[in-house]
């Protein structure tokens, strides 16, 4: 993993901070895609991130306060794709496969953040789990508007729809099958079509 140059560098302490921030989260997705969440601990982070235990403490209280932040950073780069599934053209249908193509190359692109935000978020406690149902209200709704759900039979579709993406995405994901990933699209956007058919 890059490390920043010694000596003077140009960047702003922002900037640094950012930077190891960002690699303080890459390595302990990296560290948990091999040991676990449980069996990863903050000087395997840093050995990896090429940091000092000071600039980890820094940043973070402990383990878990860094896994929420990388939690967040994870799900912030799915938004971005949300955002655009939204403020896309087209019919529903066409709506909902740009987004599940988006989504699913995501986490292709990056299977450790993947496993971050799909498996190990549930060896991180109460308080990242209830992040994460938050986001899963978030991408519900986000389905909601693309198929105009606005009775309790559509919006729990909707609720069936993302729970099938989800559990067929972390199962790939827990496999270490990213490259699979793609193959879902098909079929996922057949289910949609099957479920608002009408």
């Amino acid at each position: 993993m890059a490390t920043l140059p010694r000596g003077r560098h140009g960047l702003s302490r922002a900037e640094v901070a950012a930077d190891q921030r960002e690699r303080m989260f890459r390595a302990l997705a990296a560290a948990m895609t091999e040991r676990g969440y449980v069996a990863t601990p903050v000087a395997e982070i840093i050995r990896r991130a090429g940091v000092s235990r000071e600039t980890f403490y820094q940043h973070f209280g402990s383990k878990q306060e860094c896994f929420i932040a990388a939690y967040a950073w994870a799900t912030d780069a799915l938004r971005t794709g949300f955002a655009a599934g939204i403020a896309g053209s087209g019919t529903p249908l066409d709506r909902f496969s740009d987004l599940l193509g988006r989504y699913l190359a995501a986490l292709a692109e990056d299977p450790g953040r993947a496993r971050l935000f799909l498996v190990e978020v549930y060896a991180a406690g109460p308080e990242v789990m209830r992040r994460r149902v938050e986001v899963q209200r978030e991408a519900a709704a986000v389905l909601a508007e693309i198929f105009s759900a606005d009775d309790a039979q559509a919006q729990f579709a909707c609720e069936a729809l993302l729970a099938a993406v989800v559990q067929m995405v972390t199962t790939r994901i827990t496999l270490d099958e990213p490259a699979s990933l793609a193959g879902l699209h098909r079929p996922l956007v057949a289910l949609a079509a099957s479920l608002f058919s009408s």
